[in-house]
């Protein structure tokens, strides 16, 4: 399914998977996908956000602190995709 998507692309999705399975969901959202995008670092999206004058580390400190830990039991190793989060892919 990741076959056309650049190396950066490919690892962010796998961030988000584990992020996910972190904690405890059984899809990968959009939340995910910040979470993930930030932790990666080096996009433009990133780069983006620091010309804004965002703080990355708080900002990740902020998605740990709203997202909820799920109850599933997502053993999972690919999760499936949020329609939402198919879209920005």
């Amino acid at each position: 399914m990741f076959e056309r998507f650049t190396d950066r692309c490919r690892k962010v999705m796998a961030l988000a998977n584990q992020q996910s399975l972190r904690w405890q969901h059984e899809y990968i959202g959009t939340e995910h996908l910040l979470f993930a995008l930030v932790e990666e670092g080096s996009g433009t999206g990133v780069t983006a956000l620091k010309n804004l004058g965002v703080d990355i580390e708080a900002l990740k400190a902020e998605i740990e602190r709203v997202i909820r830990v799920g109850t599933g039991d997502a053993t999972v190793s690919k999760l499936p995709q949020t329609p939402r989060a198919k879209k920005s892919n």
